[in-house]
């Protein structure tokens, strides 16, 4: 098990092995909580708002579409939503 130091400000860096293996790069986020006196930190991924509520109506299957021509689109668009 690799060490890491924790550095003047706090700063400690992830080993290169670990890193691999949860395919963390920078710029991620890590959510950092206390597990039984142990830090643990696990990768997330932030998503918007809207396309957080898109995802969900799609996976309930409120979609509309596919359409063969954008004229379809469009007056499926103008429809009164139920």
């Amino acid at each position: 098990m690799p060490l890491v130091k924790v550095k003047p400000k706090y700063q400690v860096t992830i080993p290169n092995t670990i890193r691999e293996q949860v395919g963390l790069e920078v710029g991620d986020l890590l959510e950092a909580e206390v597990q039984a006196n142990r830090i643990v930190l696990t990768p997330k991924a932030v998503i918007d708002k809207g396309l957080k509520e898109s995802l969900e109506e799609a996976r309930q299957g409120k979609l509309i579409g596919p359409f063969r021509t954008a004229k379809a689109t469009i007056r499926a668009l103008k429809k009164p939503i139920r």
